[in-house]
């Protein structure tokens, strides 16, 4: 059940970047990221109203913990997208997504089976091959800071949405929307970037945010019934769904170290799944 509400979340985190791509393509990258936010913020908040749960403080402090790393990781990113460096923080700061809860979860008393760990092995250099834009890599020594950062961030995110318990219900999820919607807005200030909405096919921003917050509630299900180094590992495969949903959809062409990188990433989910 772990694999299944892992591949879910990887699914809608990769149905949600590329629906806010393509919006982003059209109009500006940072109203969408903000209203995909307060979607996100507000269909959190309607489930944690609509089902059980007493979170404690603790609970509360991990939410607002995992809002902090995805307002980082997100900084980030989009400062490595803005200085054309893409090619690298893109996949720098994927591998780093998974492998800080892997990091986390080990050090908490995690013991996967051998086979976790050899779908492990397998998805790193997935995540890295599906993730790179061969044709552009930019500036990398400059990369590579904004890549790690960006990882860290989102490392942190699944990290501490990992240490929240089923009993806690989904309050400590609202808490971590709530803080990134802050995030996005405050990086966009800092930027010099225009955040609040202007144009209507900002809109597509809501559908992002939706399935944003579908793939973290699957996130956190996964690993409140499996272990955080499975559930991490397999989330952070989303990039390939992207890439796919592109060839298929827009159309466009995956390069060959991409098409590695799909197989890699089959080979690791079937590793995981049969463990």
């Amino acid at each position: 059940m772990a694999v299944l509400l892992s591949l879910a979340a990887a699914l809608a985190y990769g149905l949600s970047d590329f629906v806010g791509g393509l919006a982003s393509r059209r109009t500006s990258a940072w109203p969408v990221a903000f209203v995909g936010a307060v979607a996100a913020f507000v269909g959190a908040v309607v489930l944690a109203l609509a089902t059980e749960g007493s979170a404690s403080r603790t609970d509360l402090l991990w939410g607002a913990l995992a809002g902090v790393g995805s307002g980082a990781g997100g900084a980030f990113l989009y400062r490595g997208l803005a200085a054309g460096r893409m090619g690298v923080v893109a996949p720098i700061s994927a591998v780093g997504a998974a492998l800080l809860p892997v990091c986390v979860g080990v050090a908490t008393g995690e013991r996967p089976d051998l086979l976790v760990w050899l779908g492990i092995l397998a998805a790193v250099p997935g995540i890295w091959l599906v993730s790179r834009e061969p044709d552009g890599a930019g500036d990398f020594a400059a990369g590579i800071l904004d890549g790690v950062l960006a990882g860290v961030g989102f490392g942190l995110l699944f990290a501490a949405m990992g240490q929240v318990p089923e009993s806690a219900g989904f309050a400590p999820l609202a808490v971590a929307q709530g803080v990134a919607v802050v995030g996005v807005a405050a990086t966009a200030a800092v930027l010099g970037g225009r955040w609040l909405p202007y144009d209507v096919s900002q809109a597509w921003g809501v559908v992002a945010g939706v399935l944003a917050t579908g793939a973290v509630l699957a996130f956190l299900l996964a690993t409140q019934t499996g272990l955080l180094t499975v559930a991490s590992v397999v989330t952070s495969l989303y990039p390939a769904i992207t890439i796919a949903l592109a060839a298929v959809v827009l159309r466009e062409r995956i390069h060959a170290s991409q098409g590695l990188g799909l197989l890699l990433c089959g080979v690791a989910v079937g590793l995981v799944a049969a463990a």
